[in-house]
């Protein structure tokens, strides 16, 4: 089965070796994304829900490189390193996820850098 590299344009080098998504047939598997920005510094030091919003919206921006949109994902796995955020990580998952909403699961975890309060990784059915 052949995959393909999902790279948004813009995108920061990895901390690590991988890449933003990799797509198998109609499958779009997005790695574990942390509120970085493209010098993999942590944005919005301390604010759950802005650091949320940060990391749901790199997750677009993979999944419409790919060619779908928000509405395709189908399972988020959410880490969180705090539980006193996770009202405030809901209240902007909400906004991205208004209608039917992906299976996921969420976890609390130490995370890549101490600043940083949630990774969300996810995958997604595209439509072609």
């Amino acid at each position: 089965m052949p995959k393909t590299s999902v790279i948004p344009a813009g995108s920061g080098a990895p901390l690590a070796p991988f890449v933003p998504g990799t797509q198998a047939d109609n499958v779009l598997y997005v790695s574990g994304t942390l509120p970085f920005d493209q010098e993999n510094n942590v944005v919005h030091v301390g604010d759950a829900g802005a650091q949320t919003r940060h990391v749901l919206t790199l997750i677009q921006s993979v999944v419409e490189t790919a060619g779908g949109s928000l509405s395709d994902v189908t399972f988020n796995s959410i880490f969180l390193r705090d539980w006193e955020d996770y009202a405030a990580i809901n209240a902007v998952y909400a906004e991205f996820f208004p209608g039917d909403k992906p299976a996921r699961y969420c976890i609390q975890c130490g995370l890549v850098k101490p600043e940083a309060l949630i990774e969300i990784a996810s995958i997604a059915h595209l439509p072609h």
